[in-house]
């Protein structure tokens, strides 16, 4: 849950029935998990996802097998290009990139 969430929920209130535990994730570590999303899966989310995805992660580890575990990504990455989010990512694809982009007839990024 996220900190915008968070104040909705205080402490004490109704809203605590809606779920069985609230783990704090840092801001950080959102962003550690947005970008393992965007670069190993093609999925852009901004940190609210990550962080969820992260907490996804955590449950999974300490899961039964064969547990089905919901994890609902929340929001985008749009707003995080400029940010500290995805310094450090190259601008244009690799040419590894380029060819999995061609490789799929009707679907692939047109080239300069």
């Amino acid at each position: 849950m996220d900190a915008g969430l968070h104040s909705l929920c205080p402490p004490g209130s109704d809203r605590q029935k809606y779920y069985d535990e609230l783990i704090p994730v840092a801001g950080a570590y959102g962003i550690k998990w947005s970008r393992k999303l965007a670069e190993k899966e093609g999925i852009f989310t901004g940190i609210s996802s990550g962080a969820t995805f992260a907490i996804a992660m955590q449950i999974a580890e300490k899961a039964e097998p064969g547990t089905v575990i919901l994890c609902m990504l929340p929001d985008t990455g749009e707003r995080y290009l400029s940010s500290p989010m995805f310094e450090g990512i190259a601008e244009d694809m690799t040419e590894e990139e380029i060819t999995l982009s061609l490789s799929t007839p009707g679907y692939h990024m047109p080239t300069a």
